[in-house]
């Protein structure tokens, strides 16, 4: 069966020529390639919304710099590649009313038409979701001292505008075993945080009010085991600490150097029911004064060998589920999440039913492959029920100075993230370079801030092809002209890898392009990537036993991550069509 997508379909007339589908394939006749019609031109004008998401029937308000806006300019609404609204803009800022459907992810894109050409202006993401943790994109604060409101603003704005819809406040805390300090019954104004910090009770009054503002959550940072020395004198109980022996002798404990730091940090056993009592108590306070709507709780890995205060082994490892379990017990209807260190304790974690799952990520998961491999685990761990949130430090060595982040390694790292159904911590006040949040040491080249916003628009806009279901497949996929050097391996040098999504009615397929890459470490310390050579008109063969009546693409790196139909021919199980653009990441989508 033959079929061509468009009454206008240019077919390209080649001379008979074969190319290899794949290294070791057979030789395949690409002499029909159908032609697409010309990408449209991209102005990328500023387009803003006033929420970070949307629950359904909200009034979604936009604005735009319509200066450069030609009279007959047009806004459409699109889930996936299916206009589902149209409208005329006429002025700067419009409304339009989200559907009744749940989670549920839409891309906006404004353009103009002048014969049979189009012009795009703008795309935005929309993401109308009920709850933020279907589809967490996780940002951070990390600065509590004195701060302007309007600086405080532009912040939240920024993230609002990556859609960011839950912040991690970090080391906000005073003591770790006491995080709200109190006069009476009354929080101080302000307090130190372990490095000696100044922080204001009212500017983490005024960040979470902000954050409110633009619909985003706002989880308060916390270990889930850590004491300061004085611990004892605030009613923490000798006998709720981790030892590194069998007879309570010696207390496990981070050391922390003195100065900048004001205490070392002690750890208590998570399953011991008086150190659960005490913490919780001592969250609810936070709570009864701070709108806070949940608990990020951090870890800090493999500890080896320890014990409790009896000389029982003490395997941290399964004290999480417990831990985790009987803090949302007292403190209901509020979130939780926490950070697995490298996968430690994930699995129990995971069965406690967090609302996503959280992995920092440190040696040996230094290879674009191990960050496929967590998102796919944590999948497993949580009955495929729960996304996840990578915290993945970018040129990591690269942050010990003053420079800037490199380019093409945090969008290589982020399309192998979000193309696996991952998202990555990595936005703040600033852009994370270390696991000490405060640091920021590198800043964002222009290209970089720009690309950062199309990335999490696509991450949005097709949320529910990225993150929302589906089974991850194995495609036969060939380049007919050899200009991809497919590989069914992700990050591989040398190669364009391969993502397979299979849906009920869709076989999505992700291209990552590694054929330009310097390395096959994701962190790329020291910052060898360089901007991936734009392979264009890529002649693809896709095999299916069934019907296609539709081949549709989009990408973050084109024309603002609109999707756009493109022509295929489809002769018996043979599905033929070239792929417009591939810079790092091209996603195609066959309908059937």
């Amino acid at each position: 069966m033959k079929r061509f997508k468009n009454s206008f379909i240019i077919v390209l007339l080649l001379v008979a020529t074969f190319a290899c589908k794949e290294s070791g394939d057979e030789l395949v006749d690409n002499s029909d390639v159908p032609e697409n019609i010309a990408t449209p031109d991209y102005y990328n004008i500023e387009i803003n919304t006033d929420k970070a998401i949307y629950i359904p029937g909200d009034a979604v308000e936009f604005t735009i710099d319509d200066s450069s806006l030609p009279s007959n300019t047009k806004v459409r609404y699109k889930y996936l590649n299916t206009v589902i609204e149209e409208a005329d803009i006429e002025a700067s800022q419009w409304t339009w009313t989200t559907p009744a459907d749940d989670y549920t992810g839409y891309i906006v894109e404004v353009y103009a038409t002048e014969g049979e050409s189009e012009t795009i202006y703008a795309t935005i993401g929309i993401d109308v979701s009920s709850s933020w943790t279907k589809f967490p994109r996780y940002g951070f604060l990390s600065h509590y001292g004195i701060i302007a409101d309007s600086e405080i603003q532009t912040v939240i704005d920024n993230l609002s505008r990556h859609h960011i819809n839950g912040l991690q406040f970090y080391d906000w805390p005073n003591k770790h075993h006491k995080p709200l300090p109190l006069n009476g019954d009354t929080p101080a104004t302000s307090w130190k945080d372990i490095i000696n910090n100044d922080v204001f009770l009212a500017t983490v009054e005024k960040y979470i009010d902000a954050a409110h503002g633009k619909n985003m959550k706002a989880m308060f940072y916390n270990l889930i085991f850590g004491a300061w020395d004085d611990a004892e004198a605030d009613g923490v109980n000798k006998e709720w600490f981790v030892f590194k022996d069998n007879t309570h002798t010696n207390r496990d404990f981070h050391p922390l150097p003195s100065p900048p730091f004001l205490s070392n940090l002690y750890l208590l056993d998570p399953s011991n029911s008086g150190w659960q009592n005490y913490i919780a108590n001592q969250n609810n306070i936070v709570y009864q004064h701070l709108d806070f709507d949940g608990y990020h709780m951090d870890q800090l890995g493999d500890r080896g060998d320890t014990y409790k205060y009896d000389g029982s082994r003490l395997y941290l490892n399964q004290t999480y589920q417990p831990f985790i379990e009987e803090m949302k017990v007292a403190s209901p209807g509020k979130s939780v999440v926490m950070n697995a260190v490298n996968q430690y304790g994930q699995q129990g974690i995971a069965q406690a039913e967090p609302d996503f799952l959280y992995t920092e990520v440190w040696s040996p998961f230094n290879n674009y492959s191990d960050l496929v491999s967590i998102i796919k685990q944590n999948n497993i761990f949580s009955d495929h029920t729960k996304n996840t949130v990578l915290a993945a430090y970018m040129n990591y060595n690269l942050a010990d100075n003053k420079g800037y982040f490199n380019t093409p390694s945090v969008l290589m790292t982020n399309a192998v993230i979000f193309a696996h159904g991952g998202s990555h911590l990595e936005l703040g006040e600033h852009m994370l370079g270390k696991e000490y949040f405060p640091n920021s040491n590198l800043m964002l080249k222009p290209d970089l801030k720009l690309a950062l916003i199309e990335y999490y628009d696509f991450l949005t806009a097709y949320e529910n092809l990225l993150r929302d279901g589906g089974t991850f497949n194995q495609v036969s996929l060939g380049s007919l002209d050899g200009k991809l050097a497919l590989s069914k391996s992700i990050g591989s040098m040398g190669t364009v890898g391969i993502v397979g999504k299979e849906f009920e009615n869709q076989q999505v397929i992700h291209l990552l392009n590694h054929m330009n890459s310097q390395t096959s470490e994701w962190r790329d310390n020291n910052a060898l990537q360089i901007i991936p050579g734009m392979k264009k008109d890529c002649q693809l063969e896709f095999t299916s036993s069934k019907t296609v009546k539709d081949v549709w693409v989009a990408s973050p790196d084109i024309i603002g991550g609109a999707s756009r139909s493109i022509n295929f021919e489809q002769s018996g199980s043979k599905v033929v069509f070239t792929l417009p653009e591939l810079k790092y990441w091209s996603m195609i989508v066959i309908e059937y």
